[in-house]
């Protein structure tokens, strides 16, 4: 999209920017105390890269979005979702806003992915996953970041529940 602007000195000029979809990141903790990451081949950088399940939120409210992810992704159903944090990703050039959730008591299904999605269902203990975040190998920001922020929260609710401190 371009829009014509005027700055405050009144010259006018032109600016460019994607109008996107929001999107929703999901950190899945499950009923055995695991983090569910997914393993997911990635046609732009032409290799296999460790996110959360996440995507978009067309139409929909982002807890609707985050637990159909949830669904699609890990075949997850939860007992509880609870909204964390939202950001915008690049707010200079893309108008989307990104809603991350934590998802408890998640028991794992059947995957149903898109026809466009390659992936593996991985759940991991909670400590690897949060090592794998500072050490690169998940390195996708959005992935890395919601696990970053939901980290106090995983350690409150595994130590509530009697799970490892």
């Amino acid at each position: 999209m371009v829009e014509r602007l005027q700055a405050p000195n009144g010259e006018t000029f032109d600016y460019a920017y994607v109008e996107g979809h929001d999107a929703v990141f999901v950190v899945p903790l499950t009923t055995d105390g695991q983090i569910v990451l997914v393993r997911q081949y990635r046609v732009p950088v032409r290799d296999w890269v460790w996110e959360i399940p996440a995507g978009g939120a067309d139409g929909e409210t982002p807890e609707a979005a985050a637990r159909r992810e949830l669904a699609e992704e890990i075949g997850g159903t939860c007992a509880r979702l609870e909204l964390v944090t939202s950001w915008y990703g690049a707010p200079a050039m893309l108008r989307s806003r990104g809603y991350v959730f934590l998802a408890t008591g998640v028991t794992l299904g059947e995957s149903q992915p898109e026809p466009t999605e390659l992936l593996e269902v991985v759940p991991i203990a909670p400590a690897q996953a949060f090592a794998w975040v500072r050490s690169g190998v998940i390195g996708v920001p959005s992935s890395g970041l919601a696990l970053l922020l939901c980290e106090p929260l995983v350690w409150r609710h595994l130590t509530a529940e009697g799970g490892p401190p």
